[in-house]
Formats: structure tokens, C-alpha cells, sequence
């Protein structure tokens, strides 16, 4: 009865907002899900003039990389920007196009669903011709494929289709270069200009890692592939400038040092995670300037683990960044306020900024771990799970990072002053605030995942207040468990098996459905929209 009564309550709290919200567009209520954030002007003290020049031109080169995500995305950024209604203007910028990337649905008249491939596909392909192309580049993440005029497929480079831009970008980076004092810069933004001119990045990433002396960092090109959700291949536009913590890089540096006991520390068939990590990865704490491309669309990330490239994870390692002054806002912003209002009083005790961040830290990290190749001749873990990598591969990060933190958490090895149960209560409020990322997402079929996996196994459920209760013993456990079925998925290459448990729990249930009506009612942003102060 009790069950009943809530869900009474929250359907009629839904008519009312549906009623109050009628005289709204579906602009101007998207809109307000994004807090707007002013990124203040950065304390450029302790940078020299030429430092400051080069930091400039990083900028100009993260524009000439939002400029190709346009094309990649939706196509001409001009028809958006002479929208009449502001709203949907603002909007747009937001989403790269007309559609709300948190279901893929337009929000403005006149337009269809996005298309599964976004831009990189012609949009009335079929599967059968793309399996018919013979060009080995196809599969390439730096392609795409085109008509040509008598209607054939064709693989077309992106150094060729984005010529211009590309162009654009290797000049300012070798103007950089020219300016910079620092040697490892230099070689690292000459073979990055180089990169993007031929599409082969494997120097240029080793050039990045190598790159440890500098206080400013520009992470740009195409690198990720979660706007593909079509083949999960083709790998988008984008850009981050970023201004170095150098005293919390110190303290952090000394995590770097124990990736290879992490990843033997890993649970399950230890023949499914035997990849040895590079000797030289590292962990930057920074602050970010500036976006461009697609780390501007939609939510904004936090961190990243780069390079992908499996050689030279192996070879090298990985690199690890924190944005300090991200992860700050969307913790006061989006999880702490979501974590208040949906979790039980004694649960809500346990949110913490400090577990938050360094469960980010150990998401990221996580990144890096695991397995890359599968154990039985399939190929990489992205080859043989396709379009189902990406999802799985964000779900391993989250909880095997989790799984680490609370690990060492126990054996008093993190700079914190945090228990488990803040750990335990922070990942939960974030992994129910980031369901609403939707399914037309990554990051949230992968947060989806988590969630039902973790209702399914008693470890967070529904008070009759319609709150949610953790067993924190049930969650460490589930935490451990779902990453053991994952990082097996990944080793063994099981297309089939992630099909299936994609489709199992990268669901939307009645509760979370119920949860962002909540959120709404209440105006808790599902992410932060960013503008800067110069």
C-alpha cells in the first residue's frame, strides 16, 4: 500500500510538472538542466610571456577542433546559430546540433531522430553495404565513409574531409612550437601537427606521455569514439586546454608507482587482466581552461586516461588527468544536492567531496587496467566487442575503481581523510545522478548498468519514504562481482555474452524514471554548461 502511495504521489507530481512547464518550450526546460559555470580567468603568475603566448594558441587550435566536431556531429553550426528562439540557440550549442544527447531525440521541429552514426555515415546506408566495402580503412576511427557521385561508398581520411581545419590546427601547433622554451613541448606539438596531418597519432601520443616538464597541457584531436553509436568506431573531434596543479600532481605521482600491484590486485581469473601496464605512466592534477569539440557537448568530462592505443599503454603507460575545478563544481552542483535529496538521512552523512574526487582519481586509473587484448585470438577487447565496448569499458572503470579505492581505503593508503562508507554512499548518489544521461549515451547505459546491477543484488533499495537505503557490505560485494563479469567479458572477447548483459541492464526502470522526475521537480541540474571569463 505504501508502494502505492508513492507512486501515486510521484505520478501526480509528474502531471503537475508537465502542466507547469506547458508554457515553457522544450528548449527553455532542457536549457535549466545545465547550471551555467563562469571558469574565472586562470592565475597565469608563474607563466612566462611565451608560456602565456603558447597558451593562446592552444585555444585557437581547440576552436579548429570544435569547428570539425560540428561536421562530425550534425553538420554546418551556421543553421543553429540563426535560430530566432534563444533558447534552442543555447541549447544547440550545448548538444552540437538539434538533438538532446541525453536520449537523441530533436528539440527542435523539423528534425528526425539522430542518426545511430551521427555524421560519420551517409545517413542511408546499410549494414550490408558497409559490410561489402573492401577498404581495410573503413574500420579506421579516422575515416569516414562517404558516396562518391556515382553513389559507391567510399573511405575518405579525416586529414583529407577536414582539410582545412586540420590545416588549420598544425600550423598553431607548430607556431606553438616555435615559441615554446621547452623542449618536450616542442617535440610533443611538431609530432602532434605531423599526426594530424596523416591521421597516424602512435609518435605523437609517445611525445604526450614523454611530456611531464610543462605546467600547460593540450589534449587535442580525435580520440574518442562514444559518438558512434552506430559501429562504435569512428572516433570524434576534440580538445582540452589545461593549466597544471603542480603541487597536487606531486602528491598524486606516488599512485603512478603502484599500477602494476593495482592491476595484480584485481579481482577474478587473473588470467583475464595479466597486461602489464607502461612503467611511465603518470597522473596530472589540472585545472581546465578551456574545451572545445566534443568534450564541450553535453555533460562535461572530469577526468581522462589517454592514450588508447594499446601499444603505447603497454610500451609506456597511460597519463591520467583530474579537472580539479570541474570535479569541484559537479560535485556542489549535480551530486552532493541529487545524493541529499534521494538517499536515506544516515546515507547522506557519508557524501563527501574528498571520496568523490578520489574515486575519479581511481575511475581513471582503472582506465589503464584490466585487459586490452582478448586471451583468444580475437583481437583487442574493442574489436571484439564492437559497439558494446565502449559502454562495458565506462562500467569497468567506474566500479573496478571503486573496487581499488576502497581497497586501498582499508589499508590506509590514500592521502584522505575518508572511511568506506563515504566511498560506498558518494559512488551510489553518482552513479543515480548520472542515470540521467539516458540511454542514448555511453556514460549512461553504463551508469544504468551499475544501478540495476547493484538493485538486483539488494545492495541499494527503496525505503517506504521512496528514499534509498545502502548495505554497504552488499555494495562492496556487488562492486566486486560486476567488475569480475565484466573484465571476463572483455578477455574473452564474448560479443554475445555483452550483447545480452547490455541489454539486461542497460535499462531505464520505473524508479529512475520516477527519481528524475524528482530531480526536476526540485531543479538538481543533470550537468554544467560552461562560459568563460577573460
Amino acid at each position: 500500500m505504501k508502494k502505492l502511495t508513492i507512486a501515486l504521489v510521484l505520478t501526480a507530481a509528474f502531471a503537475g510538472l508537465v502542466s507547469c512547464e506547458k508554457s515553457r518550450s522544450k528548449a527553455e526546460r532542457l536549457l535549466e538542466n545545465y547550471a551555467e559555470v563562469t571558469v574565472p580567468a586562470p592565475d597565469l603568475s608563474g607563466i612566462t610571456d611565451n608560456g602565456k603566448e603558447v597558451l593562446n594558441l592552444y585555444r585557437f587550435a581547440a576552436d579548429a577542433a570544435d569547428a570539425i566536431y560540428w561536421e562530425q556531429n550534425f553538420g554546418p553550426k551556421s543553421s543553429m546559430e540563426s535560430l530566432e528562439n534563444d533558447a534552442e540557440r543555447q541549447f544547440a550549442f550545448v548538444n552540437y546540433g538539434p538533438w538532446d544527447r541525453i536520449d537523441n531525440q530533436p528539440f527542435i521541429t523539423g528534425y528526425a531522430a539522430k542518426p545511430s552514426g551521427a555524421n560519420f555515415y551517409p545517413a542511408d546506408m546499410t549494414d550490408e553495404e558497409f559490410n561489402a566495402l573492401e577498404d581495410p580503412a573503413k574500420y579506421s576511427p579516422y575515416t569516414l565513409i562517404r558516396r562518391n557521385p556515382a553513389g559507391a561508398l567510399e573511405v575518405v581520411w579525416y586529414h583529407d574531409a577536414f582539410a582545412p581545419e586540420v590545416k588549420k590546427m598544425a600550423d598553431l601547433l607548430r607556431a606553438a612550437a616555435d615559441i615554446t622554451i621547452k623542449s618536450s613541448v616542442r617535440e610533443y606539438l611538431l609530432k602532434k601537427a605531423d599526426a594530424l596531418l596523416s591521421d597516424n597519432y602512435y609518435e605523437s601520443e609517445r611525445a604526450w606521455l614523454e611530456m611531464t616538464d610543462s605546467k600547460m597541457d593540450l589534449v587535442i584531436g580525435p580520440n574518442e569514439t562514444i559518438d558512434d553509436d552506430r559501429y562504435g568506431i569512428k572516433a570524434s573531434y576534440g580538445a582540452y586546454v589545461l593549466l597544471k596543479n603542480l603541487e597536487r600532481t606531486e602528491s598524486l605521482a606516488a599512485l603512478c608507482k603502484r599500477l602494476p600491484d593495482l592491476q595484480a590486485s584485481l579481482p577474478g581469473n587473473a588470467d583475464y587482466h595479466a597486461f602489464v601496464p607502461g612503467a611511465e605512466s603518470n597522473i596530472f592534477s589540472c585545472d581546465v581552461l578551456y574545451y572545445g569539440g566534443y568534450t564541450n557537448a553535453g555533460y562535461k568530462v572530469i577526468a581522462i586516461n589517454f592514450p588508447y592505443d594499446t601499444r603505447v599503454q603497454e610500451e609506456l603507460g597511460t597519463r591520467t588527468i583530474l579537472f580539479d575545478n570541474i570535479i569541484r563544481e559537479k560535485f556542489n552542483r549535480t551530486v552532493f544536492p541529487a545524493g541529499m535529496l534521494l538517499l536515506e538521512g544516515d546515507d547522506r552523512s557519508h557524501l563527501d567531496a574528498n571520496a568523490f574526487y578520489w574515486d575519479i582519481v581511481y575511475r581513471e586509473v582503472a582506465k589503464g587496467l584490466g585487459v586490452k587484448e582478448t586471451v583468444n585470438g580475437k583481437g583487442t577487447v574493442i574489436e571484439a566487442l564492437g559497439n558494446e565496448a565502449l559502454t562495458l569499458e565506462k562500467a569497468k572503470s567506474n566500479v573496478l575503481g571503486t573496487y581499488l579505492l576502497m581497497q586501498d581505503v582499508d589499508a590506509h593508503k590514500v592521502d584522505a581523510l575518508i572511511m568506506k562508507p563515504d566511498v560506498i554512499a558518494t559512488f551510489v548518489a553518482n552513479v543515480i545522478r548520472s542515470t540521467r544521461f539516458g540511454f542514448g549515451d555511453a556514460t549512461g547505459r553504463a551508469n544504468l548498468i551499475i544501478y540495476n546491477y547493484l538493485t538486483e543484488q539488494g545492495a541499494i533499495f527503496r525505503k517506504a519514504s521512496g528514499k534509498y537505503a545502502l548495505d554497504y557490505a552488499k555494495t562492496e560485494t556487488a562492486v566486486q562481482s560486476l567488475a569480475e563479469i565484466i573484465l571476463q567479458m572483455q578477455a574473452t572477447g564474448d560479443l554475445a555474452a555483452a550483447t545480452t548483459f547490455v541489454q539486461k541492464y542497460a535499462v531505464v526502470p520505473s524508479a529512475i524514471k520516477a527519481d528524475i522526475v524528482n530531480l526536476e521537480l526540485e531543479k538538481i541540474p543533470v550537468d554544467i554548461r560552461l562560459k568563460y571569463e577573460r
